[in-house]
């Protein structure tokens, strides 16, 4: 009997009793044994194969229990098969007379390399004998099959071929072959149209791309006679394709149905919550839409809870910066702040300072807008602002709840300012951020919202200002020598004495989707509260003398964390000057 028919589950033929285990049987066993599946989501996804005669694997990327590229490596190593990756893709089109661009797409193969001995063809099914065969016989020679995943294949087939369909054209096509679908919406009309298989196949396509893309925002933004979409990937906007803007209302409705908004109203701003299992990873999209000029807004926040590190050293922590930190961290009390504008990391920092703060014999609470990552071991409120619990009502609480280290999302007024203090001066510590440009700024802001200068040289031990810069792509990094104009301009020899002074630059490749980047990491500079920057508080000194004090101390700036992971490589100069200044 074929793999295939095993795997599919097909009735098997009568077998002596010391037969092997079945394709099925092994890859559930492979999958289990590393850490792919749980035991129970493995039976549940069997049952429901068996009950639908569909190949297991399938069933289980169905259901989000293993990706697309957990399957394909399992099935490479069980099929002894080689496994093709996005750069091995051929960057001309092989053989593009003998089949239909059609049948590759339905099928989901791809030729991939030809050799004297036959042709590499990328499937995702390998083990389908009838697709072999047909291969063999359109291209009148052996066919050597190798695994794939089937959103690269597809990619694949677009750039060479061109010719083909997109998936997301195939659902806008499905979308208007129905009857009604120019007829005006109504609230009920929106319901059953968001609920149907092509949007929800749309809204589904969309949310994977991003993924897939590893955006951490997802815009869907309509405008007059278009809807646009952007991913939001290492901190640029890449706008993607989009459906029609025909589409718009009945697209947005389903996502305000899957976050459980409210779809008739579309004249205030609504914030919800999405929680999926993608591609086996658990998913939350933190949903917001605002009314606009043609239609609601919607942006969708990707919270990956496996993709995100809540250790220093993969935020961009180390050397004097994380010494200094985690010196003023371990204090029994007083306030420690983190400071940078929206989509700086500041709370993927305070909830690495909670992990490492998080021991049995501390009781941690925190205040957040919203809660983004719910932390084991740590009692976390969600502010209610409809309800009356906001920052200072929720703090006046926590304080009776006998706390040892208090997290609070945001000081966002002098009341919230002023409980966080008095928390501090009665033996808590306390962890918060603000918006502000640099870390001596954070005093001044603070003593603006009306915080009395001898309260905050009381209680505040340190301030933290980071911002995000995008990190180059290893495999395509490229090493130049600096410019000797650029060296003086920058101050250069100050980092490198002597010798030749290297750059990286970004080229782009199939890793890093032709963008020369991947992934992000924090540039850094902490202020600690000395005695002279105390005394510069209590004369109500400006930013720009706390920060030229601090530095006389010993401070290392932003700019000067930003040139030294440039120099190292990780990021470039160019990148440390789009989010700093020197």
């Amino acid at each position: 009997m074929s793999t295939l028919a095993v795997l599919r589950h097909e009735p098997p033929s009568p077998a002596p009793e010391a037969a092997p285990p079945s394709s099925a049987a092994r890859l559930g066993e492979y999958l289990l044994a590393n850490h792919k599946v749980s035991r129970e989501g493995l039976e549940n996804a069997v049952r429901l194969a068996l009950s639908s005669r569909e190949y297991l694997g399938a069933m289980l990327v169905k259901l989000g229990l293993i990706s697309d590229r957990d399957l394909a490596e399992a099935l490479a190593v069980l099929l002894n098969l080689p496994l093709i990756r996005a750069a091995d893709y051929p960057a001309a089109a092989l053989c593009e007379e003998q089949v239909a661009v059609k049948f590759l797409k339905s099928a989901h193969v791809v030729p991939v390399r030809e050799d004297p001995d036959g042709l590499l063809v990328a499937m995702t099914e390998p083990q389908d004998r009838y697709i072999v065969h047909a291969l063999e016989l359109a291209y009148g020679k052996p066919v050597k099959p190798a695994l794939g995943l089937g959103s690269e294949i597809l990619a694949a087939i677009e750039r060479l071929y061109g010719s083909g369909q997109t998936v997301l054209g195939q659902i806008v096509d499905d979308i208007e072959a129905r009857p009604d679908a120019n007829e005006p919406e109504d609230i009920e009309r929106l319901k059953d149209l968001a609920s149907e298989a092509p949007i929800v196949r749309l809204v589904n396509h969309l949310i994977q791309r991003a993924i897939e893309s590893r955006a951490s925002d997802l815009h869907i933004e309509p405008f007059e006679n278009r809807l646009k979409v952007r991913y939001r990937i290492d901190g640029a906007l890449h706008e993607v394709e989009a459906p029609p803007a025909r589409s718009t209302a009945a697209v947005i409705s389903r996502i305000k149905i899957m976050a459980r908004l409210n779809i008739a109203e579309r004249r205030l701003p609504q914030d919800g919550r999405i929680h999926l299992r993608v591609q086996g990873k658990e998913i939350d999209l933190r949903v917001s839409s605002v009314p606009t000029l043609h239609g609601e807004s919607v942006v969708m926040r990707v919270l990956d809870k496996q993709a995100i590190s809540f250790e220093f050293e993969p935020l961009g922590f180390g050397g004097p910066v994380l010494d200094a930190f985690l010196e003023v961290l371990s204090l029994p009390h007083g306030v420690l702040l983190v400071t940078g504008p929206t989509g700086s990391g500041k709370t993927s920092t305070l909830y690495a300072a909670l992990k490492k703060l998080n021991t049995a014999d501390r009781k941690l609470v925190t205040v957040e807008d919203p809660v983004e990552y719910q932390l084991e071991g740590i009692n976390q409120i969600q502010v209610k602002p409809q309800i009356g619990l906001n920052f200072a009502n929720a703090l006046r609480s926590i304080v009776r709840q006998d706390p040892d280290v208090i997290m609070i999302g945001e000081i966002r007024d002098l009341e919230t300012a002023q409980i966080a203090v008095q928390s501090a001066l009665t033996g808590h510590l306390v962890l918060s951020t603000l918006h502000t440009n640099d870390a001596g700024s954070s005093v001044t802001r603070l003593l603006d919202m009306g915080v009395e200068d001898y309260l905050l040289t009381s209680t505040v031990n340190g301030v933290l200002a980071q911002r995000l810069v995008r990190t180059l792509c290893r495999h395509c990094r490229r090493p130049n020598e600096a410019l000797p104009e650029l060296i003086d301009e920058m101050g250069l020899r100050s980092y490198v004495p002597s010798g030749p002074v290297v750059l990286y630059q970004a080229v782009g490749c199939t890793e890093c989707s032709v963008t020369g980047y991947r992934g992000r990491t924090a540039i850094l500079e902490f202020l600690p509260i000395s005695d002279p920057i105390r005394r510069l508080i209590l004369t109500h000194a400006d930013a720009g003398q706390l920060q030229a004090m601090a530095i006389s101390e010993g401070m290392r700036t932003m700019f000067q964390d930003g040139v030294e992971k440039a120099l190292a490589g990780i990021t470039t100069l160019e990148d440390v000057l789009r989010v700093t200044s020197a």
